[in-house]
């Protein structure tokens, strides 16, 4: 039975006692699915023995869109516990609002006539996935990241044209690292991030958009804070 030798090889991720040398071993099974079929036998069994999945979507690949993950889909059990406060705090309200977004460009597509409100939503949402993207072999700090989606969520990239995304981000983590340094050591220390904080924050973000040049060449800037 799959799932009986599925469940067998779970069982081999483990923590160990002290006794036994400590540590811990973490199970990662990948499986490919067929026309992205997670109903299929042996997606749920997968789905039903682990913590959550992460589901890459070939077609966000295609656009370009990488880590191609498909928000929707994508689920952890675990969630907000083991995350920083401040990602929770971020990021609260960010995977609802992306997955709502995603389902209103499809709609858009069919040329239907959209009020503001919707279109703003739409366009907002366009510049959460530009942020979401993310070189290979490029990690951000968490302190960049924490900035960064502040600022999407805050509405700070709404008049950024899209092909400015790139250079508007890294405005944003520059100005966040050079002025707001202790805020960063707090929210990696696990401290929650407080509303003095948050306003800080989104100040600097506002003041990163302000100096930022519109010719400005994206090719020529090298990530900052890489680790």
């Amino acid at each position: 039975d799959v799932f009986y030798l599925h469940s067998r090889l779970l069982e081999r991720a483990t923590h160990l006692r002290p006794e036994h040398g400590g540590g811990s071993l973490s199970a990662l099974p990948i499986i490919e699915t067929e026309a992205q079929n997670l109903s299929a036998y042996i997606p749920t069994n997968l789905i039903s023995i682990t913590d959550g999945q992460i589901v890459l979507s070939p077609e966000l690949a295609r656009k370009g869109i990488l880590p191609a993950v498909d928000v929707g889909e994508s689920v952890s059990r675990v969630g907000g516990k083991t995350q920083l406060p401040a990602y929770r705090a971020i990021a609260a309200e960010l995977r609802l609002a992306y997955s709502q977004f995603e389902e209103l460009e499809n709609f858009a597509r069919f040329g239907t006539r959209l009020d503001e409100a919707t279109r703003q939503t739409i366009e907002r949402g366009r510049r959460v996935r530009e942020v979401l993207k993310q070189r290979q072999y490029q990690p951000l700090p968490v302190a960049e990241q924490i900035a960064v989606l502040l600022a999407v969520t805050e509405g700070v990239f709404d008049s950024i044209p899209l092909e400015q995304m790139a250079v508007a981000e890294q405005a944003v983590r520059a100005q966040a690292v050079t002025h707001c340094p202790g805020i960063g050591a707090r929210i990696t220390s696990g401290s929650p991030l407080s509303d003095a904080e948050r306003d800080t924050l989104l100040a600097a973000a506002r003041a990163a958009m302000v100096n930022l040049r519109p010719d400005a060449d994206t090719q020529s800037l090298l990530p900052l804070g890489k680790s």
